[in-house]
């Protein structure tokens, strides 16, 4: 990935992220809802938004659809917001990274101190 990618994703990350806690008031977004990665499309036609929600499942399946019902709306701040020829079509997602992390934490503490890991 080029620098000016990586400066773009940055860029599209910060003004996402302060859209979402100045400006985007939807009740079914949960309380902690992080965007922890943008990649944008070469021709910057698409950017994957990653998005990590704290709560269960229901949290997280409302807040993503809250963020897709949204996403009209923070384009239209993006494009207001930054100075960028063309602005991405956002498609969010969310991202377990945080999740699976802990969970093989867990299981290497398991196994050093001896306990059998959990299935669950």
């Amino acid at each position: 990935m080029t620098r000016r990618m990586d400066r773009i994703n940055v860029l599209m990350l910060q003004e996402i992220s302060r859209i979402l806690s100045l400006e985007l008031r939807d009740p079914r977004l949960a309380t902690v809802v992080s965007i922890t990665k943008v990649e944008t499309s070469p021709d910057l036609k698409n950017a994957r938004v990653l998005v990590s929600v704290l709560g269960d499942k229901d949290e997280k399946r409302k807040s993503l659809q809250a963020l897709k019902s949204a996403s009209g709306f923070i384009h239209h701040h993006l494009r207001e917001n930054l100075s960028l020829r063309i602005i991405p079509r956002l498609e969010f997602e969310l991202d377990l990274s945080i999740e699976r992390g802990a969970e093989m934490l867990e299981l290497i503490r398991q196994v050093t101190s001896g306990e059998s890991p959990e299935k669950k």
